[in-house]
């Protein structure tokens, strides 16, 4: 028939899918490390992802978020496939860690020059891959949101379509998740050296030597 249209093929299909999924594969990758905290298993649920992304690309809404759409998949595949095998870290008591932890940790043990916030002295030292390992550091529920949010760049309410939760409960997280995460960053910044002479607040009184 003369000046019909043939619906678009497998072949099309596929080439459309792999043109949006490329871009996403390296971020989508270095979330699933910091969800997974394995790189095997980071690989594997980054295919896994993939695998469903392109069985259900007939949902996807063309010219919506692919990012998102796939970031949704990626994160769903995560809590369904591997949460149940992850050991879950303690529970952690926010009344231990309170909102301004690590700007009261860097003032305790001289702070910087005056004028200065101390917190953000800190953190201008700390480079993007030790911001991750603190985030890594954080107990599940709140390295996704996390992730998503420091390191994906997703607003509240990005990230609440992938999580498929209220934006609310996205800002509820977020906001114990910083205090959680002020207190990984000191950790680090002890263990990097970026601190000199601090004292971990959690730890016994011990000197230079180990001994109390």
């Amino acid at each position: 028939m003369t000046g019909a249209v043939s619906p678009p093929g497998v072949g099309d299909r596929q080439t459309e899918f792999e043109a949006l999924l490329g871009p996403v594969l390296g971020s989508a990758y270095g979330s699933a490390l910091h969800l997974t905290r394995n790189p095997a298993d980071a690989d594997d649920l980054v295919q896994e992802a993939s695998l469903l992304a392109y069985r259900g690309f007939g949902s996807f809404e063309r010219g919506t978020n692919f990012k998102a759409w796939f970031f949704r998949i990626l994160t769903n595949c995560f809590y369904s496939s591997y949460r149940k095998r992850r050991r879950q870290g303690a529970l952690i008591d926010l009344e231990d860690v309170p909102e301004l932890y690590l700007y009261s940790r860097v003032l305790e043990m001289g702070g910087p020059v005056a004028g200065e916030d101390p917190a953000a002295a800190v953190l201008g030292k700390m480079d993007s891959e030790q911001v991750a390992e603190a985030i890594d550091a954080l107990p599940e529920e709140y390295r996704v949101v996390a992730t998503l949010y420091f390191l994906q760049d997703f607003s509240y309410q990005e990230i609440a379509g992938v999580l498929g939760c209220p934006v609310g409960t996205v800002r509820s997280r977020l906001h114990r998740g910083r205090r959680l995460l002020q207190r990984a960053l000191w950790r680090v910044a002890q263990e990097r050296g970026i601190i000199r002479g601090a004292r971990d607040p959690d730890a016994g009184e011990e000197g230079p030597d180990g001994n109390a």
